[in-house]
């Protein structure tokens, strides 16, 4: 009888344990606005990535009860300053984080600048399908309503919810969950300044909860061809911008550095100035992979619209903006050359 109830009285704590275990949640901090600070409470004016992740962690106290939180300080920077580098080390650092070390899920915290960037970049070489959120603010942590404490808490409830698992990489920002191949920032102060720009977002956190409406569609994440284990750097893909009598100087000034591609930010459906049309084409002639992209905020790109694609062995961007095809584009360029191969990730991805 002593035996059965000790059985019992272990059984019941055991169960306690089972029941009452939270997600274990890593934050990663990277500096960024989130972590700026400002010499007054009213300015505008602040330095970026001053404030330490435990600092971060202990002014959202709430978010304890969600989840079991720990943090890591990877670099401390304004996201004008995301390099290749940093990326590669995220990315390497969250698959250790998710397939080895028992995390349930990890939050970023980054700078708004190029969050969309480093989502997108995560989203096709993170190797797990739980959750992974970047999260940001408009406000240094000094400012009056600073946002960056809300944007966390509702980062942590996102990673810790089991609805979060298998929908790819996301930004949580101003309560929304953006995806990261949607994902733009659309205003350079405002608080809503992350807009799914072409999908809208996937879903918001409520009262501690995320909540999802839709679901994502491209392969991403466990699906994702692109694996950077063994990277130490990343193809060289610069970006041209493309204006009404545009000079060809820089799209020549990437080709004559030996690039491994380069991303045209044109004009309408991503449409090249007639110089700079010249010059893509000396570019293919020495094998650098040529992308069509738009300066449009909104809407794809198309396959052998104006500029037929085909015939000059360019890549169609389709949806993806100048900034994320120069993503993909790096990643492809680690798997091939080939044009066409290149074009088909673009589909894809």
């Amino acid at each position: 009888m002593r035996n059965l109830r000790s059985f019992l009285v272990l059984l019941f704590i055991m169960t306690a344990v089972v029941v009452s275990a939270k997600p274990k949640i890593r934050i990663i901090a990277t500096g960024g606005t989130i972590a700026g600070v400002s010499e007054s409470s009213t300015s505008t004016a602040y330095t970026a990535g001053q404030v330490g992740v435990q600092t971060l962690i202990d002014a959202v106290p709430q978010m304890l009860y969600l989840a079991d939180v720990s943090g890591e300080q990877l670099v401390n920077i304004g996201s004008q300053d995301m390099n290749d580098q940093v990326w590669l080390m995220l990315a390497k650092r969250i698959n250790q984080l998710l397939n080895e070390e028992g995390y349930d899920g990890v939050v970023i915290t980054h700078g708004t600048d190029t969050m969309e960037e480093t989502a997108y970049f995560l989203n096709l070489t993170v190797k797990s399908d739980k959750p992974v959120i970047l999260v940001g603010s408009m406000r240094s942590s000094t400012a009056i309503s600073a946002d960056g404490p809300g944007n966390l808490y509702a980062g942590v409830a996102a990673a810790a919810s089991p609805e979060s698992k298998g929908r790819g990489v996301m930004c949580c920002m101003n309560n929304e969950l953006i995806y990261a191949k949607d994902v733009v920032k659309m205003h350079t102060i405002d608080v809503a300044t992350f807009k799914g720009a072409n999908a809208g977002p996937l879903g918001y956190v409520y009262n501690g909860e995320a909540h999802y409406f839709t679901n994502t569609e491209y392969l991403h994440t466990t699906k994702s061809e692109f694996d950077v284990t063994g990277l130490e750097r990343l193809p060289q893909v610069g970006i041209v911008y493309g204006y009404a009598n545009c000079s060809p100087l820089p799209f020549q000034a990437f080709v004559d550095a030996k690039f491994d591609g380069i991303v045209l930010a044109g004009v309408g459906d991503g449409n090249f100035y007639k110089d700079v049309f010249d010059v893509a084409l000396k570019a293919r002639q020495k094998g650098i992979i040529v992308v069509r992209s738009s300066r449009c905020p909104t809407g794809p790109t198309c396959l052998n619209g104006e500029v037929d694609d085909e015939k000059y062995e360019f890549v169609a961007a389709l949806a993806q903006n100048p900034q994320k095809a120069r993503v993909l584009l790096m990643l492809a360029l680690t798997k091939t050359h080939d044009w066409k191969q290149i074009q088909e990730y673009f589909k894809k991805y």
